[in-house]
């Protein structure tokens, strides 16, 4: 006599690994776009130093004469009296993203309760919108890098070197000490491992490590991002957060219990995002490709 064998189902659903988003350190919140879509901030320039005279015959006549932008100028023992210069930068919100699904109430009680609305919310929130708002903003990032030397095939012997050719440039451009944030790939950090040159600082808090900071050297954090959320032939970036502002203006999600013409929930999520590198402190980006 044939035995039909019983079938059942686990409560048990097969998830996705996943990564939490990283972005906070890269980024800072200094702009503030409640009520509003655009922020204009304000560039302002500086004038050159000049010998003081102590006497007017060391500047002329002290008399005022057109110049060629058709305003007057001045000289004075201190030197040529000039307008100040203040341009504008423009920042306006592009993404404005959302989702929706349904889930029907038998098909949540014939799945063994695995088809849960809140459950499902998390799971939406960790496998799609932080995976596109990070990759989103580091392709902003890496996008407005200050400096972008030559692609390098990058080998355990000369990846020292390379990144204290980073640590360099961003010290050249003045920018803090404090707050770098050296990224790489895993394959990236597998070279790092590899250096006979390189001693991996390792004693991170807790805290630090589920942002997903692994180490720290030269002076800068070391996060690892999945190379999925990076750019093609990307090595490694040194980026410190003043220069990139990201924005997350909306993140708004719901759960409706039998709306109209639905026996079940409905689940929606609206959210508003940006990020922006400010043109004076871009040089606090800088980004190593491979060949």
């Amino acid at each position: 006599m044939a035995i039909q064998l019983a079938t059942k189902f686990a409560p048990y659903v097969d998830e996705l690994f996943t990564k939490e988003s990283r972005i906070d350190l890269l980024t800072n919140r200094d702009f503030d776009f409640d009520g509003a879509k655009t922020v204009n901030i304000y560039k302002v320039g500086t004038v050159e130093m000049t010998d003081y005279a102590r006497t007017k015959s060391e500047t002329g006549e002290r008399v005022e004469k057109q110049v060629n932008n058709g305003r007057l100028q001045i000289n004075s023992l201190y030197g040529n009296i000039v307008d100040l210069e203040a341009t504008t930068e423009t920042f306006t919100l592009r993404k404005d993203r959302s989702f929706t699904f349904v889930i029907d109430k038998l098909d949540q009680d014939e799945t063994v309760q695995q088809l849960e609305a809140s459950s499902a919310l998390a799971r939406q929130q960790r496998q799609v919108i932080i995976p596109e708002i990070e990759t989103y903003m580091l392709d902003q990032i890496l996008k407005g890098a200050g400096t972008t030397p030559e692609p390098v095939t990058l080998t355990p012997e000369n990846i020292f070197s390379e990144i204290i050719k980073a640590t360099n440039a961003l010290d050249n451009a003045l920018v803090p000490d404090n707050g770098r944030v050296l990224v790489v790939t895993p394959d990236t950090y597998s070279i790092l491992k590899q250096s006979k040159d390189i001693v991996l600082n390792t004693e991170v808090g807790q805290d630090m490590r589920l942002k997903g900071v692994l180490s720290n050297l030269d002076g800068a954090t070391v996060i690892k991002v999945p190379t999925s959320r990076l750019p093609e032939k990307f090595g490694f970036a040194m980026v410190h957060p003043s220069a990139t502002v990201g924005v997350t203006k909306l993140a708004d999600f719901m759960i409706h219990e039998n709306p109209p013409f639905i026996n079940g929930h409905l689940i929606e999520g609206r959210i508003v995002y940006d990020a922006f590198v400010l043109e004076n402190k871009k040089k606090a980006i800088y980004l190593q490709k491979t060949v």
